[in-house]
């Protein structure tokens, strides 16, 4: 350092004196010092070329000295392990997202501009906020309020766009190509999004989350737990729950009544009775915590979790929601436990063979593969216990709405029922006929669709119709803007018409299965797709025998995406007694 040097590119003895008098006299690696601890000098490229390729953890980063930890701190220069990936992997979005915004604008998609850190969801977030924030008209326009970055950005961007969840790019879908293309894919190319750590709690590793041979196994289970003959036997029960319900609105003849909360009642005894056979008592404690867990999941959906911080300071909804796990955990391990005890005394349960009784079996099953655990049978548990209620309980609601608001068709519905039943309860044969009430509960599901997206991740690069999509994009079909979509529906797209569907499902989307999505579609269509619709000809048959209802003045239409379709204040009708 004390000495210039001539204007030469040879800079090694000026900037690394030691190795270039040492390599001269020692060779090309050799030994020297560092304090008390050896240091292998390296100068050969092979050498060099292995440790640095090296990916089983054999080299890592020198730890660093104090001054170099003051300078750097424990941070993606200087970390290792799980922390350095995640760290990595952040880094890497954030370098990428350009080049990958690029990549899909070459192709013709369009989108939101990369934020550092958040991508797009602060917008989204601020989006949802304001339009939860603001009542509107009654009208079933309604992909503003419940999607209105949806709304805003496919108006911008066209039908199908990029936006950022967190630092992870997602093609936003709304073509019923495209999407009919993803949903019915067989080899495994898009798979389920990897659930954050609040659908985890919510959800657990169950049926909608997973994928592979446990899935094909769950998917079996449950398809023979709900197929049609199953079905039939469940009916009793189910006309049972809605007698309960219905003792209950005696009280509130020619009252108004909230519907929501009594559907709520209803879809959370009759999944207790069919699938699992215990007692409402039994159901309630853990939906009233999957309640709790699905609004603080709700909440939670569009917050990032930081490497490095998140791991060590905890939300007061994180410390919640890890508590409610523990307690939904232990309260249907209680549940298992009393039905294990029928299983292997060979106990034949009130509703036969229920779904968590052929769980129980599969779990003792010696030759089963693959293994069923006890955290499997929790975490089907919870997803059988969620979207049996949440998505039946959310049908019956808006089409209660639908049908006091147009009392036309709800008059058209009870003469079928009655046509039918007379004032008898439904059987399992007039069910399958009641054709109007098929006709209005589809226009139904197409207008407030229960789950109003599907999410999928690309595992591979491939081909999407024209599109060529790099691995680890996720993909976010929002089936609500494809049902309100005019190009696909008409005009008329916002108006409650049931009889779209008078030929069938197929007549009404023009052959396009895709514009019609209430419950998925391809391999992974919902199991429970038949048990909600019978559950809701039920409910909607008993409740026509014997009451009109109209809408009641103190309704405030506000269609809120709590993961399922909700009424944010309810659905307030008037009750009639026939």
């Amino acid at each position: 350092m004390s000495r210039s040097m001539d204007l030469s590119h040879d800079i090694l003895s000026k900037a690394q004196p030691h190795i270039h008098s040492w390599v001269n006299k020692y060779g090309k690696n050799f030994l020297q010092w560092s304090g008390p601890r050896a240091q292998l000098v390296l100068a050969e490229p092979e050498l060099i070329k292995e440790i640095l390729n090296n990916r089983d953890n054999a080299f890592q980063k020198q730890k660093g000295e104090d001054f170099i930890k003051k300078l750097l701190g424990d941070g993606l220069v200087t970390s290792e392990g799980e922390k350095l990936a995640k760290m990595r992997k952040l880094a890497n979005s954030a370098f990428h997202a350009e080049s990958l915004k690029y990549l899909m604008g070459s192709q013709g998609i369009k989108g939101f501009s990369y934020r550092s850190f958040h991508g797009s969801t602060k917008e989204i977030m601020n989006m949802k906020k304001e339009a939860m924030s603001r009542s509107m008209d009654l009208s079933h326009d309604i992909l503003s309020k419940a999607q209105p970055h949806i709304h805003s950005w496919v108006n911008k961007y066209g039908k199908n766009f990029l936006q950022w969840s967190g630092p992870r790019a997602q093609l936003v879908l709304t073509e019923p190509e495209l999407i009919k293309e993803i949903l019915n894919n067989r080899d495994n190319a898009f798979q389920k999004q990897k659930g954050e750590d609040f659908i985890k709690k919510l959800l657990g590793d169950g049926l909608v989350t997973s994928e592979g041979e446990k899935w094909a196994k769950m998917r079996k289970l449950a398809n023979s737990a709900f197929h049609a003959e199953s079905l039939k036997n469940m009916i009793p029960a189910m006309i049972t729950s809605v007698e309960v319900m219905l003792e209950r609105w005696k009280h509130h003849e020619g009252k108004e009544i909230e519907v929501f909360e009594e559907f709520r009642l209803l879809t959370s005894e009759l999944i207790s009775r069919t699938a699992f056979g215990s007692s409402y008592l039994e159901g309630e404690n853990i939906f009233r915590m999957l309640m709790k867990l699905t609004l603080l999941t709700s909440r939670n959906t569009h917050k990032l979790k930081f490497p490095g911080i998140s791991e060590y300071f905890k939300t007061s909804d994180e410390i919640e929601s890890e508590q409610l796990e523990k307690e939904i955990f232990n309260s249907i391990l209680e549940i298992i436990k009393k039905k294990e005890e029928k299983v292997m005394t060979e106990e034949v349960g009130s509703f036969g063979n229920d779904f968590l009784q052929l769980l129980v079996k599969a779990y003792h099953d010696a030759n089963s593969s693959p293994k069923i655990s006890i955290q499997d049978l929790v975490d089907e548990c919870k997803t059988f216990y969620f979207a049996g209620q949440e998505t039946t309980n959310s049908l019956l609601a808006w089409t209660v709405l639908l049908l006091a608001i147009h009392t036309d068709w709800q008059e058209e519905a009870r003469k079928e029922v009655l046509n039918l039943f007379g004032h008898q309860n439904p059987n399992p044969d007039g069910i399958t006929k009641l054709k109007t009430m098929g006709m209005i509960i589809n226009e139904s599901l197409r207008l407030y669709p229960p789950v109003l997206a599907i999410t999928r991740e690309v595992v591979r690069k491939t081909r999407l119709g024209k599109l060529t999509l790099p691995a680890e994009l996720l993909l976010f079909i929002s089936n609500i803007a494809v049902q309100h979509d005019p190009q696909v529906w008409g005009e008329d797209v916002h108006l409650f018409k049931p009889e779209r569907f008078s030929e069938g499902v197929s007549k009404a989307t023009n052959n396009n299965i895709a514009a019609f999505l209430p419950f998925g579609m391809g391999p992974r269509t919902c199991v429970g797709f038949n048990f909600a619709i019978t559950e809701t000809k039920i409910a909607l048959s008993m409740i026509l025998q014997r009451y009109a209802f109209t809408l009641s003045p103190a309704y405030v239409h506000s269609p809120l995406q709590v993961l399922t379709l909700r009424p944010q204040h309810g659905i307030q009708v008037l009750l009639h007694s026939l």
